[in-house]
């Protein structure tokens, strides 16, 4: 969604009434577009279960929200000690999507039989199964059994190899690859093979409609086509390699905000994994087969008036994870037209933004800002707003705000 759309679902008088009793900065997140987001998400899944991406949420009174919904089952986690806080707060279906070397909650995990059933580890070399016996209790193989999943190189190759598309992840690609670990984790005391996940994220998180770039999006959707033809035919064969030595295995995993439907047409997965869609942040703005709505937003107050035609908000420099560019900037949102001064862009204390739009800007006003990714945004607010229509309804913590910074 470009910002040339953004007063259809960001309603900036709405928020500022919403929030006239709180001074900036600070951060809502609107409900009714939450919701009507995690309904596109259910809808687009085509009736298989959603595990919530827990690092694009980073609040657990929203991962309860979107839980108690149909079509909503279990989260995808991305640390271990995060992992055992949720399995702790009551939580029972948590994926580790990330292998850990965290001995302390090794040990931890492996003493106690409800966080050993609640939490799945993820392993994609033996050497992660040392560490974790290591981990447990005196040295030893004994303790709780622990539920591993193996994780399926997803990235598109070409030339022979020689050209890589896609997250360097895990190291197993080939399904014989996938089959031998499997046998390891199998034949191992103290370990049960659960699950098999593949993340294809320069389909899920890479936009295939940029705006001004029509050759590059053109480009973008020939590669994703070709990607997920490949990816469909060696994750059902990745699939059945791993049955033939774990028959029981109970899920499989695969997608990601920007490939829901396509992922859940695959008759070998049998869960989406998704978070992003939630918040839909402004790096989900150039996708074709959806369009969200803005739920997640943050407000800076308007501290100067330099002169005509700019306003200078307090802070608001919050970079986002990944390639350093443009695209990974917030950006200002609300009211529609502002934009930042390309010699200071948006600061550590102070961002000028520049527009015929800051003229109708007071001093004390708020600015409204999206972010360019979703969770991330948690990591700079200790609070969320929650709104809905033009009134805070709750203040829920964070994940900040509840005293843990996991990465």
């Amino acid at each position: 969604m470009s910002q040339h759309t953004a007063d259809a679902y960001g309603d900036k008088a709405r928020y500022d009434r919403a929030t006239a009793h709180l001074d900036a900065p600070l951060a809502v997140v609107d409900l009714q577009a939450f919701d009507a987001n995690a309904a596109d998400l259910v809808r687009r899944s085509k009736g298989k279960p959603i595990r919530v991406a827990s690092k694009s949420v980073r609040c657990r009174a929203l991962l309860e929200r979107v839980l108690a919904r149909d079509g909503f089952a279990g989260i995808m986690s991305f640390t271990l000690t995060e992992s055992l806080w949720l399995a702790r707060s009551g939580f029972t279906d948590v994926l580790l999507a990330y292998p850990s070397v965290d001995r302390a909650g090794f040990a931890e995990l492996t003493a106690d039989a409800a966080l050993a059933g609640a939490v799945t580890v993820m392993v994609d070399d033996p050497a992660q199964l040392d560490l974790i016996d290591a981990a447990r209790e005196g040295g030893g193989r004994g303790g709780e059994e622990v539920r591993v999943c193996l994780e399926l190189d997803t990235s598109f190759r070409l030339l022979g190899g020689g050209v890589r598309v896609g997250a360097r992840r895990s190291p197993l690609r080939a399904p014989a690859q996938l089959a031998a670990l499997a046998r390891t984790v199998v034949r191992r005391p103290g370990f049960r093979l659960v699950g098999l996940m593949a993340y294809e994220g320069h389909v899920a998180g890479v936009g295939d409609e940029v705006a001004g770039k029509p050759v590059f999006s053109r480009t973008v959707r020939m590669m994703q086509a070709a990607a997920r033809k490949e990816l469909a035919r060696r994750r059902w064969e990745a699939v059945r390699a791993v049955r033939t030595v774990a028959p029981r295995l109970e899920f499989v995993n695969g997608g990601g905000t920007g490939s829901v439907q396509h992922t859940a047409a695959e008759a070998a997965v049998t869960e989406i994994a998704a978070g992003s869609g939630l918040y839909v942040p402004r790096l989900f703005d150039n996708f074709r087969s959806f369009s969200g709505r803005p739920a997640a937003l943050f407000a800076q107050p308007v501290v100067r008036r330099p002169g005509p035609g700019v306003v200078t908000v307090l802070g608001g420099g919050y970079p986002a994870s990944g390639v350093a560019g443009a695209d990974r900037l917030p950006v200002p949102h609300l009211p529609a037209g502002l934009r930042y001064d390309p010699q200071e862009g948006p600061g550590e204390v102070q961002t000028p933004l520049l527009g015929p739009a800051a003229d109708r800007l007071a001093i004390g006003d708020k600015v409204w800002f999206r972010h360019a990714k979703a969770g991330e945004l948690c990591e700079r607010f200790s609070r969320l707003q929650l709104v809905d229509g033009d009134k805070v309804v709750d203040t829920v913590p964070t994940y900040r705000g509840e005293g843990h910074a996991f990465l």
